[in-house]
């Protein structure tokens, strides 16, 4: 079995075994994964969205302690991605995978969350904020994708994500992380494979300099709005934020985090955890936690 899949099948296990559900949905006519903690808090559902390549994983460190703070935490693998399969007729386009979301936040969740999306999560937070702001209570970008940026940044960034070769596998781990995973350097074409399956493929083509995010629709959002960046960002161009910064409404708030890079949740789970936190309590949104 292969280091990356055994891996995810571990952190699974090992979310069950902590009380963590593993559930499948069916939305839209595809299946899809996603976990469930029941929490303790009073604020609304939070709904994870993970990036690129990624899975809800990538937030399993994160999703026993902010179930402390919210009623209960949903964390999604997007289809083709994680554990959720490949949809039938191939690969979805990114709006139909928002539309997915949006249907899974209806008939799953049945209520407003508070949405939190990292990278190209974060995207689609963004898209899913203006087509049902009603639908959320809050919204958070983690290194959100979408930012309007020149067409040279944008095909940079694009490229970061061709990977061929279990070199170009590390140089892209060093844009995720400040300090990658020694796993992941030794097992860089592992890497590799994953930036290399379908779903990835098709988006990366998929994507033109059309789809970047414009000031007027930013100015729209009208709900609690957090926004983290980390200052050792490696992968998006800091123009991102100055662009978020420049056209947010002036009642998001805006975190440029010493420490951080691309996945905080990641590296550092318990200071993501108490920014998203403290966020929220903020907003009457949660209680503190003891």
């Amino acid at each position: 079995m292969e280091w990356l899949s055994l891996a995810n099948r571990f952190i699974r296990r090992s979310l069950i075994a902590r009380g963590i559900s593993s559930e499948v949905a069916r939305v839209r006519g595809v299946d899809m994964h996603f976990y469930r903690a029941e929490g303790v808090g009073k604020g609304p559902p939070l709904m994870l969205v993970h990036g690129l390549g990624s899975s809800a994983n990538a937030f399993f460190r994160t999703l026993g302690p902010l179930a402390k703070t919210f009623s209960s935490v949903f964390a999604v693998d997007l289809p083709g991605n994680g554990f959720s399969p490949l949809p039938a007729g191939g690969p979805l386009a990114l709006r139909e995978q928002v539309a997915v979301l949006l249907e899974f936040r209806a008939r799953v969740i049945g209520q407003p969350v508070f949405l939190l999306g990292n990278s190209l999560g974060g995207g689609m937070a963004l898209n899913m904020a203006f087509h049902e702001p009603a639908a959320l209570r809050a919204l958070g970008l983690v290194s959100p994708a979408g930012a309007k940026i020149t067409d040279a940044r944008f095909h940079e960034l694009l490229t970061s994500f061709q990977v061929k070769d279990a070199k170009g596998a590390r140089v892209l781990a060093h844009k995720l992380f400040v300090k990658p995973p020694l796993s992941l350097l030794l097992f860089a074409d592992e890497l590799r494979k994953m930036m290399s399956s379908e779903t990835v493929k098709s988006i990366v083509a998929g994507s033109s300099p059309a789809d970047l995010l414009h000031g007027e629709q930013l100015q729209q959002l009208s709900m609690p709005t957090l926004l983290i960046w980390g200052q050792s960002e490696k992968l998006l161009p800091y123009e991102g934020l100055a662009f978020f910064r420049a056209h947010l409404p002036a009642h998001a708030e805006i975190h440029e985090v010493k420490g951080f890079g691309h996945m905080p949740q990641m590296e550092h789970p318990h200071a993501f955890v108490e920014r998203v936190q403290k966020f929220a309590v903020s907003h009457g949104l949660g209680h503190a936690v003891a």
